[in-house]
């Protein structure tokens, strides 16, 4: 009796572990939400700075009336979400399908925009070596990826109303690139490494002509070159710094000086 007991008991708990299993662990509030309303909540949840709430709502809007505008509002607006959340991959892979899906989109201009607004604001990879000790360490990659983000902007709608503000980062970014080289020279040129140094120094100018750093750059092949005995390709480097920077910071007795302030403090 007592083991056919115990077998009834063993059958019955283990039927109601099945019907426990049966039931949802949370009922879904949005189950019987339209389009509208999914929206209107995600942009609550959003514009509150609940950005994951708000990607949650999104993806359920998309997936559920994947065909309408809503759609594809949504998918922009999870791009934005991550960015605000400083998801950069998410960010950028939400970007990426957005422009591959909706190439013609009214609103494209705004997508390349925001891809420069997420690589621009990377400081792992743009910025965030101003704090190292050896910066050549670093590619700042996502510096260009921004760069070339926002012409693309500038180049393909030049009526966009984000082309002003392209344009004003695209600058500020030429100016990060150079400065940038020309620390990879000044690094160079600190090890003996005079020939890469020059070479270094050389590109900056080449490259980012109208850049601040190029004054910087002018002193570190000057004195590269005068470091490896070349006084014609000194005294060129030279002329052309006394013409361009007569006034130079750099230029002390005939021959530059790298400055002593930090490399990335460019400005006065």
């Amino acid at each position: 009796m007592q083991k056919r007991l115990l077998k009834l008991a063993t059958v019955a708990f283990a039927l109601s572990l099945s019907a426990c299993g049966l039931l949802p662990d949370k009922i879904d509030e949005t189950v019987n939400w339209s389009a509208s309303r999914l929206y209107l909540e995600a942009k609550d949840e959003m514009n509150s700075g609940g950005y994951d709430k708000a990607i949650k709502y999104f993806e359920k809007l998309e997936s559920r009336y994947p065909f309408g505008t809503y759609a594809q509002q949504a998918q922009m607006d999870i791009a934005y979400a991550h960015y605000r959340q400083g998801e950069q991959p998410e960010a950028l892979a939400a970007i990426d399908r957005f422009i591959k899906l909706h190439p013609a989109h009214p609103n494209i201009d705004y997508m390349y925009y925001l891809r420069g607004l997420v690589n621009f604001n990377d400081k792992v990879s743009i910025f965030d070596f101003l704090a190292n000790e050896d910066a050549t360490e670093r590619d700042p990659k996502a510096a260009r990826d921004a760069f070339d983000a926002f012409k693309q902007v500038v180049v393909r709608f030049p009526d966009s109303t984000y082309v002003a503000d392209s344009l004003a980062r695209m600058k500020y970014l030429v100016n990060a690139l150079a400065q940038y080289d020309v620390h990879v020279a000044s690094y160079y040129y600190r090890r003996g490494a005079y020939v890469a140094a020059a070479n270094r120094a050389g590109r900056a100018i080449q490259e980012y002509q109208d850049a601040p750093a190029v004054e910087e750059a002018l002193s570190i092949m000057v004195r590269s070159y005068d470091a490896l005995g070349m006084t014609q390709l000194r005294d060129d480097a030279e002329r052309v710094m006394k013409k361009n920077y007569p006034n130079s910071r750099f230029y002390n007795g005939g021959v530059q000086a790298i400055a002593k302030a930090p490399w990335w403090k460019f400005w006065k």
